[in-house]
């Protein structure tokens, strides 16, 4: 049964997450956290949070990691089979159309109308990641970690993995 819940959780968020990684994430999130309960939403973000630092599609790693945790080896080969299903049975039914539909304004609209949807759910996914952090660690240390990260990020380019690397090092010597 859990071989099929897995499939179902990562098959669902990765055919609905229209547009690739980023609209997946909140829907993966709401599967593994609120539908079945297989991690809370921290350690969820930690998760993200080490994926975002690896190479390959976020997709992927997360299925994997979040598979085997579940249900070991198997578990991650069904979850990332689940997870790659849809774009590849898509591809598969659709490749046909693709130059026929591709200047279709009714396309283009479909294609414009998601990103506002995407925006809150990734806005949605954030806010409660700063509440998890803010219950964890308290306002000043969150406070601390994203003005580092953001001044990280933005003003000085710093690669992302890097960040990740000193808000580890910064909560393993100053937090806890």
């Amino acid at each position: 049964m859990i071989y099929l819940q897995l499939f179902w959780a990562f098959f669902i968020a990765n055919t609905l997450g229209y547009g690739g990684g980023p609209p997946s994430i909140p829907l993966i999130q709401n599967e593994v956290v609120d539908v079945y309960g297989w991690m809370s939403v921290q350690e969820f973000g930690e998760v993200l949070a080490v994926a975002n630092a690896l190479p390959s599609p976020i997709g992927t790693k997360l299925a994997g990691y979040i598979g085997y945790q579940v249900a070991g080896v198997p578990g991650a080969a069904v979850a990332l089979i689940a997870t790659v299903a849809p774009t590849a049975i898509a591809m598969i039914l659709l490749l046909q159309f693709i130059h026929l539909f591709r200047k279709a304004p009714q396309v283009k609209a479909m294609t414009q109308s998601v990103r506002p949807v995407v925006t809150v759910l990734l806005g949605t996914l954030t806010y409660q990641f700063l509440l998890g952090a803010v219950e964890g660690i308290g306002w000043m240390q969150t406070g601390i970690l994203s003005v580092a990260s953001f001044l990280l990020l933005e003003t000085w380019k710093v690669h992302p993995a890097l960040v990740i690397i000193v808000a580890m090092a910064y909560g393993f010597f100053f937090i806890g």
